[in-house]
């Protein structure tokens, strides 16, 4: 948390970045609620509301930087200071992320707050206390799950020279099936169905439409679904872990 008091700039402009996405949902849905009341099963304020809270839950996830902190450590040597030290690897960029975690998510809620007043939005919230708490749980381990992948893909680097092109797809996949562009619902049910079997869409998506109210009757088996990828995500990076390690030859530290 001291260090991020370092990057101010970076702060202002993650709730800058916040807006981004409320500002095109205005502008874009604006125009199609013209002439019609509801789309899909929104209504205007429902569909800023989802904006809002999904934006909100994506801004939270900076878990990106520790692939690429990873990747730069173990390229230029100085990996080795977390191998020689007693102290879980993982565990240590699980609470880095935390202290990150801990800093933004005032300023970001904040910047989502004022925008609801800004915006003059009717936010639509899950009156249920059941839902909240699923989704409040299902955001948690979304957010767990991308720290496990970005320090997946981090460890890749023991074998590979770069791992830019896995964080391309991971960011490119991400982007459209999270629904933080476009929400899944619009989606052919079909297409939607096949999403249900990724985990990222209940990284960002589904929390996003429990909190507005919506898909009530996925919150249990979603946080199954992510709980088991999840385990099959720990699966992977002990494997990994386990049999690139011992190649690390630490030079440069």
């Amino acid at each position: 948390m001291k260090t991020q008091l370092v990057w101010r700039a970076d702060v202002a402009f993650n709730m800058i970045f916040t807006v981004t996405k409320i500002l095109f949902a205005c502008l874009l849905w604006g125009m199609v609620f013209q002439n019609r009341e509801t789309v899909g099963q929104f209504t205007f304020h429902g569909m800023l509301s989802y904006y809002i809270v999904s934006s909100f839950l994506s801004q939270l996830d900076m878990s990106e930087g520790i692939s690429r902190e990873i990747h730069d450590k173990i390229r230029n040597g100085t990996f080795s200071k977390y191998m020689v030290i007693p102290v879980g690897i993982e565990k240590y960029f699980m609470a880095m992320e935390l202290g990150v975690l801990s800093f933004y998510v005032f300023f970001d809620f904040a910047a989502a707050v004022v925008w609801v007043f800004v915006f003059r939005i009717r936010f639509v919230f899950a009156a249920h206390p059941g839902t909240v708490l699923c989704a409040a749980a299902m955001a948690v381990l979304g957010l767990v799950f991308m720290v496990q992948l970005n320090y997946f893909l981090g460890l890749l680097t023991l074998k590979y020279q770069g791992m830019n092109t896995f964080l391309m797809i991971k960011n490119n996949l991400a982007a459209l099936v999270t629904g933080s562009i476009l929400p899944l619902a619009l989606f052919p049910e079909t297409v939607v169905r096949l999403l249900r079997l990724l985990p990222f869409y209940y990284v960002t998506y589904l929390p996003a439409m429990l909190f507005t109210g919506k898909c009530g009757d996925e919150a249990v088996g979603g946080l199954l679904v992510l709980g088991g990828w999840m385990l099959f995500m720990q699966f992977l990076i002990g494997a990994v872990w386990k049999k690139y390690r011992v190649k690390y030859e630490g030079v440069g530290i």
